[in-house]
């Protein structure tokens, strides 16, 4: 099965997706880019330092957001899918709203990133389905909407557990008539996942297992910046680059990054080391 990320990207896994946050409370930047032009300069500026495609999300979902209308979404993401899509960017739009996905792929996005993995609109499925962009759905504890709470999870083994529910919810989108080779999985990190970092940190030492749980369809590993790694945000990009690093050597395909620059650097040199990254020889 040659992937659709694959015909998209016309470039061999591990791929790099950046990250723009068109809102004002995201936890890692929230503001900095709420502006449409500031969003498009960083959008920019990520794609030179080396991103393939751009994840941009006009609601936060992290702890304490509150959900937003699909119209307030869209109109913090339209003018900067506007501008990014003009250049010809591969944009990815983060929403569980499908009036705001159908509306951007409108406008040249090609990827849906629904975090409540279709849970949270019933008409997200009829919107992936009739126009085909990629789907990246992640797995969260908490729903149907996505957002991160503080309400305790128990797993008889986190990596069997969250592998089962993905694999149900790509039975759920087949049933829909979404093609599996449009499907992207994401184990969700953090407090999507559970409150314990212990389950972050087994999933990411288990990444090959899950991989193996889910193959053929690819699996993306986003922890850039989050809280599991127990140290202040200033400090986190380095740990998240050396981790998204060791999920690729165990398989991962694409990695969601707030510093595309480092997470390059990283890449490269595991290249230069001839270090194996097992998704480039699946997806290519």
């Amino acid at each position: 099965m040659q992937h659709r990320l694959v015909k998209l990207l016309g470039a061999p896994a591990p791929w790099l997706m950046g990250v723009v946050n068109v809102t004002p409370d995201s936890f890692s930047d929230g503001g900095r880019h709420l502006a449409p032009d500031a969003a498009v300069a960083h959008g920019r500026r990520l794609l030179a330092e080396g991103a393939q495609m751009l994840d941009l999300g006009g609601e936060s979902t992290a702890p304490g957001s509150r959900p937003i209308t699909s119209e307030e979404e869209l109109l913090r993401l339209e003018p900067v899918v506007r501008g990014l899509a003009h250049g010809g960017a591969v944009l990815s739009i983060d929403t569980y709203h499908a009036a705001t996905a159908a509306r951007c792929i409108e406008l040249g996005a090609r990827i849906v990133n629904d975090v409540s993995a279709l849970r949270a609109d019933p008409d997200m499925a009829t919107v992936v389905r009739d126009l085909g962009p990629v789907l990246v759905m992640m797995h969260a504890k908490d729903g149907p909407l996505p957002h991160a709470t503080d309400r305790p999870v128990a797993y008889r083994d986190v990596v069997a557990d969250v592998a089962d529910w993905l694999k149900a919810r790509v039975e759920a989108a087949v049933a829909a008539g979404i093609d599996p080779d449009q499907i992207v999985l994401d184990p969700g990190w953090g407090k999507f996942l559970s409150l314990d970092p212990d389950h972050s940190w087994e999933m990411l030492a288990r990444f090959d297992e899950l991989v193996a749980r889910l193959a053929p369809l690819p699996v993306s590993v986003g922890i850039s910046r989050k809280g599991f790694f127990g140290v202040p945000m200033a400090e986190r990009d380095p740990l998240s680059q050396l981790t998204s690093l060791v999920a690729t050597q165990k398989g991962a395909a694409l990695i969601r990054t707030h510093d595309v620059k480092m997470a390059k650097q990283f890449l490269d040199a595991a290249g230069r080391m001839r270090l194996a990254l097992p998704a480039r020889a699946v997806y290519a």
